[in-house]
């Protein structure tokens, strides 16, 4: 029997020693939760579902179908979603402003994201001309290459900010709407607002049902 192991239990020395030469270790394992947290809440679905999340003051309501809205005077601004495309240009969402924005999280390896890009690719098209803006947020590929075939795969012309760390989608706030999934689509109202959110890949009726209401306001 070791001498620390025959050690009184009131003794002083020996729980500070043992305090001592964990707590480093302690404060490296929390910040590897804290870490793994944020990695999972970005990556929570790739796949058909996911959950509704939310809370705080968002004063959103959940649909059948899973979708989250808003209503006009209760949406909370959208962070600040800037910086570079896959295609290597300057991006802020915040200058569309005046128009319907529809942005959608996705990565070239979530088969989900393939799932329904063919209906944001069509989508997007129908509504150029109607004051609407399609914005990509591409997260997880580790190069823009697989992305940009992505895109020339499904015939998306709309830009993605490129996001591989998951960064721009962190700096929405805890208890909002936010894109905890992949994929995830927001539509922000002409003020910039989050008036709509799903957690789940969308087909072209889903889109529309989230979209329409939005660009029908006044």
């Amino acid at each position: 029997m070791s001498a620390a192991s025959r050690a009184p239990l009131g003794s002083n020395s020996s729980p500070r020693t043992t305090r001592t030469t964990r707590s480093p270790r302690v404060r490296r394992r929390a910040a590897l939760t804290a870490g793994a947290a944020a990695t999972a809440l970005l990556v929570s679905a790739c796949g058909s579902g996911g959950t509704s999340g939310g809370g705080g003051n968002t004063n959103f309501v959940t649909g059948s179908d899973g979708t989250a809205t808003v209503a006009k005077g209760e949406r909370t601004p959208a962070p600040d979603m800037s910086g570079k495309t896959i295609a290597g240009k300057t991006l802020d969402v915040a200058d569309f402003k005046g128009k319907v924005v529809v942005l959608n999280v996705w990565g070239s390896w979530c088969n989900p994201c393939r799932a329904e890009a063919k209906y944001f690719a069509k989508v997007s098209k129908a509504y150029a001309d109607k004051g609407v803006q399609f914005v990509g947020i591409n997260t997880r590929d580790t190069s823009t290459g697989a992305a940009l075939a992505f895109e020339k795969d499904w015939d998306i012309t709309y830009p993605s900010l490129y996001d591989p760390t998951g960064k721009l989608l962190l700096r929405f706030d805890k208890g909002t709407l936010n894109p905890q999934a992949i994929p995830s689509t927001l539509v922000l109202d002409r003020d910039g607002k989050i008036a709509a959110r799903s957690l789940s890949a969308l087909s072209e009726e889903r889109l529309l049902k989230m979209l329409k209401p939005v660009v029908a306001e006044k």
